[in-house]
C-alpha cells in the first residue's frame, strides 16, 4: 500500500503495529526507490548509475502495465517476482547502456576479470587467515533458507526470534538500514531476485525469470517474451520450449 513520504519513526513503528495487530500479518514500512507511474518517480538522487537503472526499471513497469504481465502484478507472489525481477534485470541493462552512451564519464569501468593463479601446492603460512569479508546477499539468503524451514515446522516464535538475532548481526556489520527483519521484509524485497541469494532464499521463480534473459538474444526479446505472461507456468513452459 503506497503511504504519504515523511512519515516520522514513531507514525511508522504506531502503523506497522496497528497493521499487525488489526489483521494478523507481518508489516513493514519502508522507502521505495521509484514508482512506476506515468511519468515515473524517482528518488531524489545525485547518483546517475542509481538514477539511469532506476528510471529504466520504472520504464520497464510502464510497458508491462498494458500487458499481461504487469496487469496481473498483483495476482500472485510468484507473478509479482516476475514483474520486479525482470524490471531490474532490464533496468541495470538498460541504465548501463545508457550511461556508457551518452555519460562515458559517468559510467562505472568495466569490471576486470581475477589474475589466474597457477596451481600449486598450498603453501603453510604461520600468519593466522583473515576472515573472509561480511557477505550480506550470502547471509541473507542463509536467513531466508533458515526462517522458511522454522515456518515449514511451524515453529512462529522461533523464526521471529531468529529473524531478530539475524537483524542485530546485519546491524552490527553496517548495515543501519535493516530496522525490521521479519516475513514483510521478505515478501517485499524477496519478489527482487534479479541476482542468486538474498531474501528470495530458494525461491525458484527470480532464477527462472534469469535464465529466460539469459537464453533471450537480447533485450527486446526477452522483455516481449515475459511481457505476455500471465502465471508462473507460462515461464516454466517458456523454459522448456526448444525454442
Amino acid at each position: 500500500i503506497s503511504l504519504l513520504p515523511g512519515l516520522s519513526i514513531d507514525q511508522i513503528v504506531t502503523l506497522e503495529k496497528n497493521v499487525e495487530k488489526t489483521f494478523n500479518v507481518s508489516a513493514l514500512v519502508t522507502d521505495i526507490g521509484g514508482v512506476g507511474i506515468y511519468p515515473t518517480m524517482v528518488l531524489d538522487t545525485t547518483d546517475m548509475n542509481f538514477l539511469s537503472d532506476t528510471i529504466a526499471h520504472e520504464w520497464t513497469h510502464n510497458f508491462l502495465t498494458l500487458r499481461p504481465l504487469g496487469l496481473n502484478y498483483d495476482t500472485t507472489p510468484e507473478l509479482r517476482t516476475m514483474n520486479e525481477t525482470a524490471a531490474s534485470l532490464l533496468g541495470t541493462e538498460i541504465g548501463g547502456e545508457v550511461l556508457r552512451r551518452f555519460y562515458p564519464e559517468l559510467a562505472p569501468p568495466p569490471a576486470t576479470p581475477e589474475p589466474q593463479q597457477p596451481a600449486t601446492a598450498p603453501v603453510e603460512s604461520a600468519e593466522p587467515a583473515e576472515p573472509p569479508p561480511f557477505d550480506f546477499r550470502a547471509e541473507m539468503h542463509t536467513t531466508r533458507v533458515q526462517v522458511d524451514a522454522l515456518l515449514e515446522e511451524g515453529k512462529v516464535e522461533e523464526a521471529g526470534a531468529y529473524m531478530e538475532a539475524q537483524r542485530q548481526i546485519f546491524y552490527n556489520q553496517g548495515y543501519r538500514f535493516l530496522r525490521r527483519l521479519n516475513q514483510a521484509y521478505f515478501a517485499f524485497y524477496g519478489a527482487y531476485a534479479d541476482e542468486p541469494g538474498g531474501a528470495a532464499g530458494e525461491d525458484p521463480v527470480g532464477g527462472a525469470v534469469r535464465e529466460l534473459r539469459a537464453r533471450s538474444d537480447s533485450p527486446r526479446e526477452f522483455l516481449l517474451r515475459m511481457a505476455w505472461m500471465d502465471t508462473y507456468a507460462d515461464l516454466t513452459r517458456a523454459l522448456a520450449s526448444p525454442d
